[in-house]
Parts: C-alpha cells; sequence; structure tokens
C-alpha cells in the first residue's frame, strides 16, 4: 500500500470514530487525530514518507512488529506504547482500519466514564 492510501484509510476511520478531531498542534505537517483532547494517530509525511503513528498495548505492539514487516516503533513516541505503520505491502485496509480503532479504544478506556463517548468494552460488537 502507498503512503498517500495508508493515510487515507487511517483518517477515514478516524473521521467515523465518535468525538474524534482532527488538530494541528505541531504544524501543518502534523495531523493529530485526538477524542477527549487526548491523541490515539498522528499522520506526517516527516520522515519521507506518509506514516501513521498509531497507541498499542506493548503485547500488541510487539506483535505487529513481529508480524508486519511495516509496523514499527512509534516514530518521535514512547517506542513501548506506540507503533508506526509505514507504506509497503504487508498491511492491507483492513489492518490499518483495526489499528486505528483499538488505538482509539486504548485511548477511551483511560477516559473518566461521563466522558467516554463509547463503551470502550462493547464498541464495535455485534450481537451474534
Amino acid at each position: 500500500m502507498d503512503g498517500k492510501k495508508l493515510q487515507e484509510f487511517a483518517a477515514a476511520r478516524a473521521e467515523e470514530l465518535p468525538g474524534a478531531e482532527l488538530t494541528h498542534p505541531f504544524g501543518p505537517d502534523w495531523e493529530v487525530f485526538k477524542v477527549r483532547n487526548r491523541v490515539f494517530m498522528l499522520l506526517t509525511p516527516v520522515t519521507g514518507d506518509p506514516i501513521v503513528v498509531l497507541k498499542a498495548t506493548p503485547s500488541d505492539g510487539q506483535a505487529l512488529r513481529d508480524e508486519y514487516e511495516d509496523i514499527t516503533p512509534g516514530y518521535h513516541m514512547n517506542k513501548e506504547h506506540w507503533i508506526t505503520l509505514s507504506p509497503g505491502g504487508s498491511i492491507d485496509r483492513a489492518l490499518v482500519e483495526d489499528v486505528v480503532t483499538d488505538s482509539y479504544l486504548l485511548v477511551v478506556e483511560k477516559l473518566p466514564k461521563a466522558k467516554q463517548p463509547v463503551d470502550p468494552s462493547n464498541f464495535g460488537k455485534r450481537d451474534l
């Protein structure tokens, strides 16, 4: 997947999430998505390629880095709690949408219950 598509898919998914907002606190080269003023995703081309930086649990982040060559530790972020998605052939749209949603939910679950725009324990789950 090329970098432009990678960022387009990530931004489109973030814009669907309740309470998500796009900000530019670090200037025009950084698109920062927040929920209730807490960052869950960053998009930037400053590395030379358009990348997506997302929050992940340490175990999920490690598993993703082990499985996908285009997922590395978070660029300019805590390497244990953030991952970077880079352009390449190992990432598809479904994975991008899943990790964006997971990052969002990690942030939401740390918010006080009264500020959570969704219930993180059952968001997106359907009755089977």
